[in-house]
């Protein structure tokens, strides 16, 4: 089998290089009152940075992407409307085989980054043909966090630098395959969210496989819950979830997780710019994720 190795030189850099280059001048302003010793440092990772996005692009020009329509039967603009009583169907049953396999997850996280990369690698050559090996690092922090406060991972689309900025027990197999997908040249949200899907549920690792089941279950019922925390919190508690995973789900939508003016402005931006790029906005996250399920399902492939 082919095999294609993208460097991702900038992954393994100690401190991410897009934080130093808006970072650096600022901080050495304040901490030593001038500001050249910044700019020594943002020239040098401008210059790291431009050299890691250039060999990456040249390693990925031979990478053979999935053609999802094909394949699936479904991609971001062939979609069908997945009923609502089906929604409910889904997350009883999909809940209850998750409860009826969950395994605490205890890997650290390097280690299960490089899992998790390794499944999402073998199902995309499964496909293609074709191995995309990619770097498994992944960071804690960014300064995405700050200007994305809503977001629980990020990912630097050119250099491939991922970061997770909390732990989020039995989803993090999905949110980093999530983010893998963006580094192995997948940009559309929605086909990272149905990538990471597709590798992990057919896992034999129930860690990995229970991860796809909660993301799934998750949602459906946001989009049941029509954006209402409450309205969440009431679905959830009708589920089979139960203990720690039970905690989990209520981590990730906590009942007080009302958006700021500036939570709001940046979300608007975000489903703009996702807008732009032939996406149908942050929907694509929950609405379109599982209505492209449904369709891939029902058409029998």
């Amino acid at each position: 089998m082919e095999t294609i190795r993208i460097p991702n030189s900038a992954t393994y850099s100690p401190v991410s290089l897009t934080d130093l280059m808006f970072a650096a001048p600022l901080a050495s302003r304040l901490l030593i009152g001038a500001t050249l010793p910044g700019r020594l440092v943002q020239a040098a990772a401008a210059g790291a940075y431009a050299g890691s996005v250039l060999s990456d692009w040249a390693s990925r020009r031979g990478v053979r992407k999935i053609d999802f329509l094909e394949t699936f039967g479904s991609d971001v603009k062939h979609m069908d409307e997945m009923p609502e009583a089906r929604r409910f169907e889904d997350v009883e049953r999909l809940s209850a085989e998750l409860m009826s396999i969950h395994e605490p997850v205890r890997r650290e996280r390097d280690i299960l980054a490089g899992d998790v990369n390794e499944r999402l690698t073998s199902y995309i050559a499964s496909i293609t043909g074709q191995r995309v090996e990619t770097s498994s690092s992944v960071r804690e922090m960014t300064l995405a966090r700050l200007i994305m406060p809503f977001a629980i991972g990020s990912c630097d689309i050119l250099s491939g630098d991922i970061a997770v900025f909390r732990s989020t027990g039995v989803f993090e197999p999905h949110i980093l395959a999530h983010e893998f997908c963006h580094r192995k040249g997948y940009l559309k949200e929605l086909e990272a969210q149905a990538l990471a899907y597709l590798a992990l549920e057919g896992s034999r690792d129930p860690q990995l496989r229970q991860a796809a089941l909660a993301e799934r279950v998750y949602r459906n019922l946001r989009v049941l819950d029509r954006d209402d925390p409450g309205r969440y919190r009431e679905l959830l508690d009708a589920t089979p979830l139960s203990g720690t995973v039970l905690d989990d789900f209520r981590r990730l939508r906590p009942p007080d997780q009302r958006p700021n003016a500036f939570t709001t402005a940046m979300r608007e931006l975000y489903d703009s710019r996702m807008k732009l790029t032939g996406q149908n906005g942050l929907s694509d996250y929950d609405r379109g994720f599982t209505n492209f399920l449904y369709t891939y399902e029902s058409s029998g492939r």
